[in-house]
């Protein structure tokens, strides 16, 4: 699991791109699924869950055409990971 916040320009523009061309290239990478949620406090923050595995997201990361989607998805500075503070199996 991968969890990332990011600051957006405009939320209804990075769904779109996250939906379409993000869900393609992540899929070439081999994410599993992914999901985006706007931060209720400020819609212009972006929680993305993603089920993919380590190896493969460094793989995505290192892609070359991934900072030219980011710019279409609109991220005003790279995504913060955010790293569990507990992993519980209930």
């Amino acid at each position: 699991m991968i969890v990332t916040i990011a600051r957006v320009a405009d939320p209804d523009r990075f769904l779109e791109v996250f939906a379409t061309v993000g869900a393609q290239k992540r899929r070439e990478h081999g994410c599993r699924s992914a999901r985006a949620y706007l931060d209720p406090e400020d819609a212009h923050r972006v929680w993305s869950v993603f089920d993919w595995d380590a190896e493969d997201y460094e793989g995505f990361l290192a892609d070359p055409e991934v900072p030219a989607i980011a710019r279409e998805l609109g991220i005003q500075a790279p995504p913060v990971h955010v790293t569990p503070a507990a992993e519980l199996d209930a």
